[in-house]
């Protein structure tokens, strides 16, 4: 439904990390504007002509309130994603783990910037978290001494508050290099046009629905009446209820459920995909395995073999088995086992044997994960060859299968944004149209062969594209089938001589 409203380059969730980056930059922005006036001396009443500034500051507080919750909205479907998407254990646990820790912070960072305002909501707010601090051994006395109206709230509470409502975002920011420290050409901010349409459709909303501002604290009263923010302060209600300690553990619970996922999620034994590995005899070095990992996997270093030059080293703790590495080795010499370009070859040579397809047939190079799952052998009258991504497609693979007499050659891959490897169907492009090395040969006419974006719920979108295919493709002249293909496994090297000296 988004990719029909947005289309895929600009569908919200396919960008959700990126979003929440862009939230961060907007909440920068405003909380600096906001920042200039208000008072620590008078917290509730610097806010409240914040909020009587028709032209600026009503709408931008709103503003940085919308956003504030709309960065929630982003990180939890942002980690549904990842889940569902089994992204989460073995070398992604890192970003799993820091994603976990990010999230905690931000609903710190929003609770100090509740408190701040010292409405009912913040008095709530405040007075829970000190009787819920209270209960470790850190203060040598209750703070919540502090809330019961004895004496005047002290500015130190609202500048320690401040300040940590300063302070957190860099933290924020730290953790945010370690939560991308393992991606390659990571995107930090949405496209322009959804970041720009995010910012302007929050503003508008913000000047049209400006967020109320609720009652001053009052310390010696307690608030009939709040209005809680859902996204933030939704367990106010619940953990004033039940005792502190039930409250801590319903809290670590539940953070520790979300960092035990890599645990839970991770795969053993034979279900677990092997790492790429790098063949010496095939590598040349020419590092295009290593400019199109999108996890830095794979590192160039010497040779050892007694031949000049570099040679690829996947290291295999970073290594997701997404075999984007295969796709990328013009001499088929990389790639997680059983899934090089050489393994490719052999899979695609037995396929052909089996359904021998004509000119008027057009051949599906699926990823498992995209329209076709759980098809079968054919979608649409389409016989399927499987593959594990699209990005790992080997172009010798559409090249043998066009020469062998299939009139068309779709690759269905997920929408680039929503690629499980990233950055697969990318690369497959730039080699089957822009030369990028392992290119589709130019002996290849185009017409035959097309790319076609299909999420796993787009089989409408699939079925249609095949249909058009197909008449484009009767359209053309046949296709005549060779009988003896053969593919240059291009770049292998010579035969290195080894002369042994023999001592007398």
């Amino acid at each position: 439904l988004f990719n029909r409203l947005f289309t895929w380059r600009y569908n919200p969730l396919y960008h959700s990390g990126a979003l929440v980056t862009g939230c961060l930059v907007i909440l920068c922005v405003t909380g600096l504007y906001l920042l200039l006036f208000y008072r620590i001396g008078s917290p509730y009443a610097s806010v409240e002509r914040i909020s009587e500034q028709a032209f600026t500051g009503r709408w931008i507080r709103t503003l940085h309130r919308y956003v504030s919750d709309l960065a929630i909205v982003a990180a939890l479907i942002h980690a549904l994603r990842m889940g569902i998407q089994d992204r989460a254990w073995g070398p992604r646990a890192l970003a799993w783990v820091s994603g976990v820790i990010l999230f905690a912070v931000f609903l710190m960072c929003g609770w100090t910037g509740f408190v701040m305002v010292w409405d009912g909501q913040a008095q709530i707010l405040a007075a829970e978290g000190a009787r819920l601090l209270d209960v470790l051994p850190i203060f040598s006395e209750p703070i919540a001494r502090t809330f019961v109206g004895e004496r005047a709230m002290p500015r130190a509470f609202f500048f320690l508050n401040l300040f940590a409502h300063i302070a957190i975002p860099v933290g924020i920011l730290l953790i945010l290099l370690i939560h991308v420290s393992r991606l390659a050409r990571s995107d930090l901010l949405p496209p322009r046009p959804l970041l720009w349409g995010m910012t302007g459709g929050a503003a508008l909303v913000s000047i049209l629905w400006p967020a109320r501002l609720g009652p001053e604290a009052d310390l010696l009263t307690v608030p009939a009446e709040i209005s809680l923010d859902v996204f933030y302060n939704f367990w106010l209600p619940f953990s004033r209820l039940v005792p502190a300690g039930v409250v801590w553990a319903g809290f670590l619970g539940a953070f520790g459920l979300a960092f035990a996922v890599p645990r839970f999620t991770r795969r053993k034994g034979e279900a677990a995909p092997p790492p790429s590995y790098v063949h010496p005899r095939y590598c040349t070095g020419c590092e295009q395995c290593y400019h199109d990992c999108p996890y830095e996997a794979i590192s160039m270093v010497p040779r050892d073999d007694g031949r000049a030059g570099i040679i690829g080293l996947v290291d295999p703790s970073k290594c997701v088995s997404c075999g984007i590495c295969a796709g990328s080795c013009a001499p088929m010499g990389v790639g997680p086992a059983g899934r090089t370009g050489r393994d490719q070859l052999t899979e695609v040579k037995s396929f052909i044997d089996r359904v021998r397809p004509g000119g008027a047939d057009v051949v599906l190079v699926a990823c498992s994960r995209g329209a076709t799952r759980g098809a079968g052998d054919s979608f649409n009258g389409a016989p399927i060859l499987s593959v594990s991504c699209a990005g790992s497609v080997h172009t010798s693979v559409i090249e043998y299968l066009v020469r062998a007499g299939a009139g068309g050659v779709m690759v269905a891959a997920c929408p680039p944004r929503d690629c499980w490897n990233r950055e697969g169907v990318k690369w497959l492009e730039e080699r089957i149209y822009n030369q990028r090395e392992a290119e589709l040969k130019d002996r290849v006419d185009r017409r035959h062969v097309r790319v076609q974006y299909a999420a796993e719920q787009e089989k409408h979108t699939l079925t249609q594209a095949i249909d058009r295919f197909r008449a484009q493709v009767r359209s053309l002249e046949g296709v005549l089938a060779e009988k003896a293909i053969d593919i240059d496994t291009t770049c292998e090297p010579p035969t290195v001589s080894v002369i042994e000296e023999v001592g007398p």
